[in-house]
């Protein structure tokens, strides 16, 4: 049988870096674990505009809808702020998002004990942390048509339309669902259905979703506003949230600082099955380009490297490797390796991108 295969795009800024100590971590399951990936590389978002004048080549794109998983390291940066919206590095992750219809995005929101004071919030608030936010990725406001900057009479008006179907909505409750019957069987949909009509057929048809395939599973309704600040009151309370596109966006980020580091942080984004069974996907660490620190070996890997085991967990069915990778970066932290991100106010020394990637290798081989 083949080996599964995997396409690295390590994009701009950091993501050469962390993506780099994902490389050795592969390397290791193959020499270890005879889990062995054929893996490849291609250029997305300002390297690719660098090389071909467009964040993402028709070929790469082409590649990534074949392989069985793409891993992505982070996209941007002040060098092309300047370019036309249309081929904004961005584009280029959105393209991909898009075309391979990824429309379930996983945020897991885990505090390690370890890192439990390095939180903006009281430790016994967010200590033992462990919530999964289900985003809608390829519809919503950031899609919707018609949209634009317009001018009208004698100013401009700036236009971006919140559109949603029920087949769209269904299927992200249905990943939401999926999810919460192997953790903790409960799930709480966001949206504003009290001033927004889609909000109205977004609980709808959740609610739909639910009486019909899953009873058995616990779900609770909240704006998303409140759900905003529960995430901060006691976000312990929540198990899995699903929630559209917009507000995927926003409250994914609120609860990352809750982990104290977005460093910290992997996603997974989610298609329909492939005709192997496995679904289309891309994994990708939350935290953004960091161009501040690049090329300084300050960046944190951790997220990148849990994007991996994410990776292990949803599409190749390896939830055992999974389990051993997550244990070796637990494992790590309460031994006390920090990167500069995770230095807290007593301050310390740092370690470096590299000698993080070290100290995981040395936890798995110690396993």
């Amino acid at each position: 049988m083949a080996n599964p295969s995997l396409l690295i795009l390590a994009g701009d800024g950091i993501g050469p870096e962390v993506m780099a100590e994902v490389r050795r971590v592969i390397d290791w399951f193959g020499a270890n674990k005879d889990l062995t990936f054929d893996v490849s590389e291609d250029l997305v978002g300002g390297a690719a505009y660098d090389n071909h004048g467009t964040p993402l080549h028709d070929d790469t794109m082409a590649k990534a809808q074949k392989v069985d998983a793409v891993l992505l390291g982070a996209v941007g940066g002040p060098k092309y702020d300047d370019l036309d919206f249309s081929v904004k590095p961005e584009r280029g992750l959105l393209r991909l998002r898009k075309e391979m219809d990824l429309f379930s995005n996983l945020r897991p929101a885990q505090c390690f004990d370890a890192l439990a004071d390095f939180s903006s919030l009281k430790k016994d608030i967010v200590s033992g942390l462990d919530i999964m936010i289900v985003r809608e990725l390829t519809s919503g406001v950031y899609f919707g048509e018609p949209r634009g900057i317009h001018r009208e009479g004698n100013e401009r008006v700036g236009i971006n339309t919140q559109r949603y179907t029920e087949s769209e909505i269904a299927r992200v409750a249905r990943s939401a669902f999926e999810l919460a019957r192997k953790r903790s069987n409960k799930v709480c949909s966001m949206e504003k259905a009290n001033v927004m009509e889609s909000g109205i057929l977004w609980r709808d048809v959740v609610q739909e979703i639910h009486d019909a395939e899953y009873p058995d599973v616990e779900l609770s309704h909240m704006y998303a506003d409140n759900g905003a600040m529960q995430l901060v009151r006691a976000p312990k309370q929540f198990d899995v949230i699903v929630t559209d596109n917009l507000f995927g966006d926003v409250l994914s980020d609120c609860a990352a600082m809750l982990t104290g580091s977005l460093g910290m942080l992997p996603s997974a984004s989610l298609g329909l099955p492939m005709a192997n069974g496995r679904p289309k996907a891309m994994y990708e660490p939350v935290h953004g380009s960091a161009p501040d620190i690049t090329g300084q070996g300050k960046a944190n890997p951790i997220a990148c490297i849990l994007s991996f085991a994410m990776a292990l967990r949803y599409s190749f069915d390896e939830g055992a490797h999974a389990d051993l990778l997550e244990g070796a970066v637990e494992r790590v932290l309460a031994d006390g390796a920090r990167t500069a991100d995770l230095m807290g106010p007593d301050g310390g020394t740092p370690i470096s991108t590299t000698e993080m990637g070290d100290a995981i290798l040395a936890a798995l081989d110690a396993a």
